[in-house]
């Protein structure tokens, strides 16, 4: 059975001064400081610079492309993990659904379930529609084309590329949701919850520019997706709990 959450889920409030306190702090200034910090890596050349360093440090060529550490313990490894605790929030939300004695988890992991869900989700969604190349298909890294940005025209005739947002980190940075879900159950472990799904979408992403598969903005703009998608579906999880409540 599990036990009951310390804290009752926060509902719907009519204080829209305090609402506008929240977007700001947790959408609007974490936005702007997205987009200052790509202006520097993708406009900036620092996606490149970073590159640059893995690249030399490893010989000139990605000698952890398909390292056991970076291809099998972390990339696979990490996708198994996460997929397993996925499985698990599944699982308690069922028996959270299925069972009075639960009932004050059923939002708080009904949330979880699907911020996860939607957060690897929308970023998967992204990558299909975007058209940029990872590192290791670049001419300037061994590869055999040329760097095209974000909104710059693709020539006529290369290949698509599936490389921007991340995918791979996705699924260390979808669980930032645990921030929110700690507001739902006990807030004085959302720095915990944050530090969880920061710390999992960093090793992942880490992994795999070291691979040569993603510049360092590819992870931030994955990490702000999961961020928003989390906060977005944190607000109506609430207002719905709240209104039923």
């Amino acid at each position: 059975m599990l036990p009951v959450p310390a804290a009752s889920l926060p509902l719907a409030t009519h204080d829209p001064s305090g609402t506008h306190r929240f977007l700001r702090s947790h959408l609007a200034w974490p936005l702007l400081a997205v987009l200052a910090t790509s202006a520097l890596l993708m406009a900036g050349g620092g996606d490149q610079w970073l590159a640059d360093q893995f690249y030399r440090m490893e010989g000139h060529h990605w000698l952890l492309q398909n390292a056991w550490a970076t291809s099998q313990l972390i990339h696979k490894g990490g996708k198994w993990l996460s997929a397993a605790a996925t499985l698990l929030a599944v699982v308690l939300c069922f028996h959270a659904w299925r069972h009075q004695r639960a009932a004050a988890w059923r939002w708080p992991l009904l949330y979880l379930v699907l911020a996860v869900a939607l957060g690897t989700g929308v970023v998967s969604l992204l990558k299909s529609m975007t058209n940029m190349d990872c590192p290791w298909d670049l001419a300037r890294y061994g590869g055999m084309r040329d760097y095209v940005g974000l909104f710059a025209t693709r020539p006529h005739g290369m290949p698509r590329g599936a490389c921007f947002p991340a995918g791979h980190s996705s699924a260390g940075f979808a669980w930032v949701s645990l921030y929110f879900f700690a507001l739902l159950v006990r807030p004085a472990w959302r720095w915990r919850g944050l530090a969880a799904g920061l710390v999992a979408g960093g090793v992942f992403g880490i992994a795999q520019q070291l691979r040569g598969a993603h510049f360092l903005s590819h992870d931030l703009w994955t990490l702000a997706t999961c961020w928003t998608v989390s906060l977005l579906l944190f607000l109506l999880v609430r207002r719905i709990a709240g209104a039923r409540a």
